[in-house]
């Protein structure tokens, strides 16, 4: 799930960022939006596991989802999807207003 504000004052997305995995111990979001860094996600209550990040207005990112550091899961909710050089698929989320 992917959930978007957007500011009046300011030219960024907050872009709160959920995903449900079952078993997992730990999950990380991957973006270009910062050199493809894990960012860790924190779990809520025996539930999904859900970050908040802010990226720039009027741009499209790609990212994915790292489950306990060896699987990738792409984010059914994504704005679209890009082929990667890997030969699988990006999720990417569009802050075009």
């Amino acid at each position: 799930m992917l959930k978007k504000k957007f500011f009046k004052t300011k030219d960024e997305c907050e872009v709160t960022f959920e995903v449900n995995v079952e078993n997992a111990d730990q999950v990380a979001l991957v973006s270009e939006h910062n050199g493809w860094e894990p960012i860790a996600m924190k779990q809520v209550k025996n539930g999904p596991f859900r970050t908040k990040i802010r990226l720039p207005k009027d741009g499209e990112f790609q990212f994915r989802y790292l489950v306990n550091e060896q699987s990738w899961r792409n984010d059914e909710a994504a704005d679209a999807y890009w082929t990667n050089e890997h030969g699988s698929e990006n999720s990417v989320i569009s802050t075009v207003a």
